[in-house]
């Protein structure tokens, strides 16, 4: 039986062996024409829970893929904190990596304090130009977590600056801007999450489940709102505690796929839509490049 500290050993295993030098690292992928995605969150779990399994179908198709922490996660636990739980969220994220195949790295920005200042702009638009992004997916500006809309506010201002040479001119500023998207939510002011781009992921779903569920410190063990007693070493506990983490990830990613029954329709037809259980979906933002639906159907080569 998987238990949270086997299961944080083994994460940890994996850091030391092929985490570190992914966190890192800072090149681009190698020039083969395929579209390279820059997936953008506040914390060590936030680009995973929106995009994990799409992420899975890019890099099934060649696609270059990279998930991006802004801060490290290191007071998001309800016992743990300082740079203890910061190697912690390092090595679950490195399991999600290695698990479905992206690259990843996590930015040295302490949990809850971010701030959208020059020098974080230039962070990220160093970011952007160096994976030589074509699309940039993040958290819209309206949500509840300041880190969340300053991680929105952050590329967003990085939205116009990756094309200015003059700024940042030690990294080449990029020609193209990138298509800017927004993963999805259900907060409603100033006004609710649009599913412009819906993507079926029944066929990833389960690995998107288990980059989750190696999560251990943010979601086994409750993350802030956690409790000594989520660390029982009861057996049948803890079978019953992993089995409601799964069903609760599951009645989650179907919330997501009832928000984007329409745009599932539009894009796969209705037939097929009508088959999809999971579904992870996109909005586009505001800056950037404005997609017509064939570079759409370029970029999400699944319809």
């Amino acid at each position: 039986m998987i238990t949270p500290r086997r299961l944080g050993f083994a994460l940890a295993t994996v850091f030391l062996a092929a985490g570190a030098h992914q966190v890192l690292s800072r090149s681009a992928p190698a020039e083969d024409g395929k579209p390279r995605i820059l997936c953008i969150g506040a914390h060590p779990d936030d680009a995973e829970s929106g995009a994990a399994g799409t992420a899975a179908l890019w890099v099934a198709k060649g696609y270059h893929v990279k998930f991006v922490a802004v801060t490290n996660g290191d007071i998001g636990h309800w016992r743990d904190s300082g740079p203890e739980l910061a190697r912690r969220r390092k090595a679950e994220v490195a399991h999600g990596a290695k698990l479905i195949g992206y690259d990843f790295e996590i930015l040295d920005n302490h949990d809850g304090e971010l701030q959208p200042t020059i020098e974080n702009r230039k962070a990220i638009t160093r970011l952007i130009r160096e994976w030589k992004a074509d699309v940039v997916i993040t958290h819209r500006p309206n949500d509840y977590h300041p880190d969340h809309r300053y991680t929105s506010v952050l590329v967003q201002d990085s939205a116009y600056m990756v094309t200015v040479p003059k700024f940042l001119p030690e990294v080449p500023a990029l020609k193209d801007n990138p298509v800017f998207l927004y993963f999805s939510d259900r907060f409603q002011k100033p006004y609710p999450f649009e599913p412009d781009i819906a993507v079926g992921i029944d066929a990833v779903m389960d690995a998107k489940l288990e980059v989750l569920l190696g999560m251990v410190s943010q979601f086994y063990e409750g993350g802030v709102s956690g409790s000594p007693e989520l660390l029982s070493t009861d057996p049948g506990y803890q079978k019953a505690r992993w089995a409601s983490l799964r069903e609760q990830f599951t009645n989650r990613q179907l919330g997501v796929t009832a928000l984007c029954r329409k745009s599932l329709e539009e894009w796969y037809g209705k037939d097929r839509a009508g088959a999809i259980r999971f579904a992870e979906a996109f909005e586009i933002g505001e800056y950037g490049r404005r997609p017509d639906k064939a570079e759409i159907k370029r970029l999400f080569p699944f319809y």
